[in-house]
């Protein structure tokens, strides 16, 4: 094995796997927005009351209302409150207001540091994919790729979705099988048994991370991915991306959720379906493939604990962790 190669390998068997403590009644919540702005601050409040009622505090941070273009402020003022929020030894839990775009700008201002001396529960999806990676590559921690204060939390946040996801960061039992509704089967698209580490999430941005020093060791992993709103052949780019850079040969397994309103922009032309470019995906890797797992940009979610060991077998359809994701 080259050197180089042989100490990263190195690096990742040995680095030490952090789960931040549970979150418990009365613990404080930070509420940032290191992406895109909420749509409005009624969801902002809404969001902080469900959070109240069910017997934590909130701290908001300061620039959440802010406004820069698609961003929550400017990148000084997102980086601010993510990193206030770090630094607060009250705040045992940070929440994603929401997603959009703007986090993989903040990555170098965020204060790995602090968040190695006080690990804390981290929760968002979409955008903020590419904070969690991160923060996993910098620091070990294992954050949850679940739902979010001002999209499912403001209003009427779905049952299936939030009794996986509040049992995911209280309960210090092991997480055990990550099932399916009934009516939403798993799918194989090819067969075999796997064990690795769970790492992905949004597809742009594990793509968007390639070649920066915040991407983690995907080496034996177990890769979940998941998009929205993007045409099947920008879908296919960032998978031949990946085989291009050999990572589809190396991961143990692949776990693919839902592709949101992957359509051709003009059905009229010449294209694959998004389905079609799943299977010929399949059909390139050596390690099984489930698709259809509930996870992305949907209502009813499972929440994924980005860090820990999971182990899958397609002849039984499933998906199992056998550890907790906080202590």
């Amino acid at each position: 094995m080259h050197i180089f190669s042989l100490v990263f390998f190195l690096s990742f068997r040995s680095m030490k796997i952090v789960k931040p403590p549970r979150l418990k009644i009365g613990d404080v919540i930070g509420l940032v927005a290191p992406a895109s702005t909420p749509s409005s601050g009624e969801k902002i409040e809404k969001g902080a009351r469900y959070l109240e009622r069910l017997g934590y505090r909130v701290k908001v941070g300061k620039y959440v209302h802010e406004v820069v273009g698609y961003l929550a402020g400017t990148d000084e003022q997102r980086a601010a409150d993510l990193n206030e929020m770090i630094r607060d030894r009250q705040v045992k839990a940070v929440f994603a207001l929401r997603g959009g775009y703007g986090t993989p700008r903040i990555l170098s201002r965020v204060d790995f540091s602090a968040l190695r001396k006080t690990p804390k529960i981290f929760v968002g999806y979409s955008d903020l994919t590419a904070l969690q990676l991160a923060m996993f590559k910098k620091t070990g921690l294992v954050s949850f790729s679940g739902p979010m204060v001002s999209v499912e939390m403001w209003n009427s946040i779905d049952p299936y979705t939030e009794e996986h996801f509040w049992r995911l960061i209280t309960s210090t039992s092991k997480i055990g099988t990550l099932s399916n509704p009934e009516t939403e089967p798993l799918q194989t698209l090819r067969a075999g048994k796997a064990a690795g580490r769970l790492l992905g999430g949004n597809f742009s941005l594990v793509a968007s991370l390639m070649a920066t020093p915040y991407l983690p060791i995907l080496k034996k992993a177990i890769l979940i991915l998941e998009e929205v709103d993007e045409a099947p052949h920008r879908v296919d780019r960032m998978f031949a991306q990946l085989k291009n850079a050999g990572i589809l040969k190396n991961v143990s397994g692949i776990l693919l959720g839902k592709f949101t309103d992957c359509v051709p922009s003009d059905a009229s032309k010449p294209h694959l379906t998004i389905s079609q470019v799943l299977e010929d995906l399949s059909r390139q890797v050596q390690c099984p493939v489930l698709s259809n797992v509930q996870y992305g940009h949907i209502p009813k979610k499972l929440t994924i604990p980005l860090g820990l060991t999971a182990r899958i077998d397609t002849g039984k359809r499933l998906i199992e962790i056998n550890e907790s994701g906080v202590r």
